[in-house]
């Protein structure tokens, strides 16, 4: 489901920087023609001529043509092995395979390239090679590598004083951290490249480095300050005569107020930029454009219009020969048709852009394709075809997941994009009371990327890169071994025609109920009534019963999620949940409070605080069962097997890390805005050192609890505790940190300990206890929530607790001490939870004192 969105800007800013400066421009081009040309060799003649040829045929746009000069030059080039040639004519047809996405090719030239640059001695030549080898890694995703390569170039030009491929080379290291989605980072190098690029006066420099930090802002969601961006960027457009740089931030504007749903702002846009591409003779910029315009009128459900775009935007995809703009174009049209319920022309649309996207092989949109085709056939009511559809699309889609080999955050952000295949794929097996099979299908589309993840770090090699998705079997299997009622929900969402448009909205709760003894039971819970009658959603609900006890979060470089003192103060909010989440299942779930139950929830579902659900006579959730939550049933398998690896052992004082408040750091709260320091937590350091005399050894506090201490001590602690403060990033998950005393300048570390940085460690403790503010929270995706919790999993901790808010001081170190105590009795960590929950409740009845903390993993 979704329409292609035609995104030129992104492009268009990237075709500037690479034309720029790292494949020889023409003017370099001609400059080594007239050079050679002084030569009688007529071959040499010919080659040089090819080669300016190629040069202004790249310009013009006319990349096939210049492919076919090039690769004619470069082979008189090398009959009279003319090295200087071949220099110039190899980095040239690399950056041709970049734009044809040949990246492997693209690399072998600039490889070639950066050779012979190396045997002449020529700097230049080696900055631009090493860049655009950086160019050519990005494009494979291998963002990390790309850095390496860019940054090597950055010191190559610095050396030789080039400010031009300096500013270059920053600006590509700027989209290297955008891919990453370190927009902080990123948009740092954008800003030194707009300084160089305002130094030496380069106003077309100025332009790219604006649009590309307006790129930066957008996807962080502040789309005003991108709107700003864009539009100075647009004046110096404008003042420089670059018409073609015009309609595409034209089109960047258009784009970032379709985010704002400006809709007539951004038709006003579109409309601008074609106006100018029809000017210039841009035929394939005249089908992006009307492919904009039609995806704004699909979106406010003008559907004749919309659909007259595509046809138009579609005779131009045919014109010029482009079937991918074809099959974007093919698949939108047959999105429209299918909200207007015409499923047969739909259906024949999907196969028609089916095909186009098998014949030039391009997975990513074969799968979408497949998923399109399964929804409309799914909607015609031919379930049989729709399943067998929508199983060889998850097959292309896994097929693409197991190229990426260990490159998890790639696999996190494909996943996003294959989403709804499982989804889709689920509604169509429940169609034919499948239950089962739906459960697998349920269980297979979510937390793939942290299975893989976990898989390979579980494997004596390490190489274990795509880990198989359980049969309904193993999954029964898990919930023995666990000893634990499994409850796993998946959201489904639906189209619906909402004031005339079409909206795709939480609809139904699928939950499966599985008992210890393999018994599994499907349940469903009816969502439309809460938009219908209630005017809310289910993301809006579980917000709004967060707020309602008052629950906050520490706004930190992203959405503000800070408490809304205005917000209603309705506890039934929370017996709302319950009516939804719990009632459905009540019957099924164990009569004896000390049975285990693990929740598996789902995107929003991540946030809702269990343990605090209450029924219709106002018993917490708490109060009837002993809870713990997974990202996903496969996960409590490996945290299983990670658990047994470690072995059991008696947790001392001399095998525990316990810090409590420490000096803390200064923090931006936002990208761009001055560091903050963080407020000292006295209630933290006396949580700590209390838990410290319980088990008779001594807490890091303040000063001591410095991060290269702290990290150099993780690796042989059994049992790790942290009270201090936590700070998520719901933009970039492994950005979340947890704050520490900032090292000596000589040790490094800021004094934030980055669930990145986490990531890459290794530990060999049972459990890691955050008390601090929403450590549980992060950035939310289908592949579970990116954050502390699951980095501190992957580096090897098989038992996580986690907080959902910003949790208060002294009823948190009530509950913690109060944890500790039942822990030293009974190593069931889950029951130890649920004790002090029910011993704190009675000094603290509001559950944002009691509620916050869950338990990730492993019960014992």
């Amino acid at each position: 489901m979704g329409y292609y969105k035609i995104g030129r800007s992104v492009f268009v800013s990237l075709l500037m920087v690479l034309s720029a400066s790292f494949v020889p421009s023409l003017s370099m081009v001609l400059m080594t023609s007239r050079v050679l040309a002084q030569t009688v060799d007529a071959r040499k003649a010919e080659a040089d001529r090819l080669l300016n040829q190629g040069g202004q045929q790249y310009h013009e746009g006319q990349f096939k043509a210049a492919l076919l000069s090039w690769n004619q030059a470069l082979q008189i080039y090398r009959q009279i092995n003319d090295r200087a040639g071949i220099s110039s004519t190899v980095g040239n047809l690399g950056l041709i395979y970049i734009f044809l996405a040949d990246y492997k090719k693209a690399i072998e030239f600039f490889d070639e390239s950066l050779a012979i640059a190396k045997e002449f001695g020529d700097l230049t030549l080696e900055g631009a090679a090493l860049v655009n080898l950086g160019i050519a890694y990005d494009k494979l995703g291998k963002h990390k590598q790309a850095i390496k390569f860019y940054q090597q170039g950055l010191i190559i030009f610095k050396e030789i004083g080039s400010q031009t491929g300096e500013g270059r080379a920053l600006t590509n290291l700027g989209i290297a951290y955008s891919s990453l989605g370190d927009y902080a980072k990123a948009i740092e190098f954008f800003q030194q490249s707009l300084a160089i690029a305002k130094e030496i006066g380069d106003r077309g420099g100025v332009g790219a480095a604006l649009g590309n930090l307006g790129s930066a802002y957008n996807s962080v969601g502040d789309y005003q300050k991108a709107i700003d961006l864009f539009q100075q960027r647009l004046v110096i457009a404008k003042e420089i005569g670059h018409r073609a740089d015009e309609s595409s931030v034209l089109s960047d504007l258009g784009n970032a107020y379709y985010f704002l749903r400006d809709y007539q702002k951004a038709i006003n846009l579109f409309q601008q930029s074609l106006v100018i591409v029809k000017e210039i003779g841009d035929r394939a910029g005249v089908g992006d454009a009307l492919g904009n315009l039609g995806n704004i009128y699909n979106s406010l459900g003008e559907y004749k219009k919309a659909i007259d775009f595509y046809q138009q935007s579609l005779v131009i995809a045919k014109e010029i020969g482009n079937p991918y703009a074809e099959g974007g174009v093919l698949t939108n049209m047959g999105l429209v048709y299918n909200s207007l319920e015409d499923y047969k022309k739909a259906i024949e649309l999907h196969k028609q852009s089916l095909v186009l996207f098998k014949e030039i092989g391009n997975r990513d949109a074969e799968g979408s394709a497949l998923n399109n085709l399964g929804l409309a056939l799914f909607k015609s009511k031919n379930f049989v075809e729709a399943e067998k559809v929508l199983k060889y699309g998850v097959e292309v889609r896994k097929s693409q997941r197991s190229r990426l080999g260990n490159q998890n955050n790639l696999k996190i952000s494909i996943f996003e994009r294959q989403a709804n295949i499982y989804s889709t794929l689920q509604q169509v097996l429940i169609a034919q009371n499948k239950t089962d099979a739906a459960l697998e299908v349920a269980e297979s589309g979510r937390a793939r990327a942290f299975v893989d993840l976990l898989t390979s770090r579980l494997s004596p090699n390490g190489d274990i890169y795509s880990a198989t998705e359980p049969t309904i079997d193993q999954i029964k299997q898990i919930a023995k071994a666990q000893n634990s009622t499994l409850v796993q929900y998946s959201i489904i969402g639906k189209e619906f025609k909402v004031a005339d448009k079409p909206q795709t909205i939480e609809s139904e709760l699928y939950i499966w109920v599985i008992k210890p003894t393999g018994e599994v039971t499907f349940r469903k819970a009816d969502l439309k009534p809460l938009w219908q009658k209630e005017n809310t959603t289910l993301y809006d609900l579980v917000t709004t019963s967060r707020q309602s006890i008052g629950a906050r979060g520490t706004n930190f470089r992203g959405i503000d999620v800070s408490f809304n003192p205005d917000a209603p103060k309705a506890t039934n909010k929370l017996k709302r949940l319950h009516e939804l989440l719990i009632e459905p299942i009540a019957d099924l779930l164990p009569k004896n409070p000390n049975a285990r139950v693990t929740f598996i929830p789902q995107r929003s579902l991540f946030l809702v605080p269990f343990p605090a659900l209450q029924d219709a006579n106002g018993k917490y959730l708490i109060e009837k069962h002993t809870i713990l939550t997974s990202p996903s049933i496969q996960v409590l398998q490996l945290t299983h097997e990670k658990r047994q690896q470690i072995g059991k052992q008696l947790i001392q004082g001399n095998n525990m890390l316990i810090v409590g408040n420490p000096i803390m750091p200064k923090i931006p709260p936002k990208i761009g805005e001055p560091p903050q320091q963080l407020t000292p937590l006295p209630g933290a350091e006396r949580e700590a050192k209390a838990i410290a005399q319980l088990f008779k050894t001594q807490a890091l506090i303040g000063n001591q609890a410095t991060e290269t201490t702290v990290t150099q001590r993780l690796p042989q602690a059994r049992l790790i505790h942290l009270a201090t403060h936590g700070i998520f990033d719901d933009f970039q998950g492994l950005n979340s940190g947890i704050a520490l005393t900032p090292s000596s300048e000589n040790e490094g570390g800021d004094g934030l300990l980055t669930a990145g940085e986490i990531l890459d460690l290794k530990l060999s403790a049972e459990l890691v206890v955050l008390s601090a503010c929403d450590t549980g929270r992060g950035e939310i995706t289908g592949d579970g929530v990116i954050g502390l919790s699951r980095s501190w999993i992957s580096a090897g901790v098989p038992s996580v607790l986690v907080s959902l808010w910003s949790v208060p001081d002294a009823p948190t170190a009530e509950l913690m001490t109060e944890f500790y105590q039942n822990l030293q009795n009974n190593p069931d960590k889950a029951t130890a939870l649920r004790q002090a929950m029910l011993t704190t409740m009675k000094q603290h009845p509001n559950p944002v004192d009691w509620a916050a903390f869950t338990l990730i993993g492993e019960a014992e």
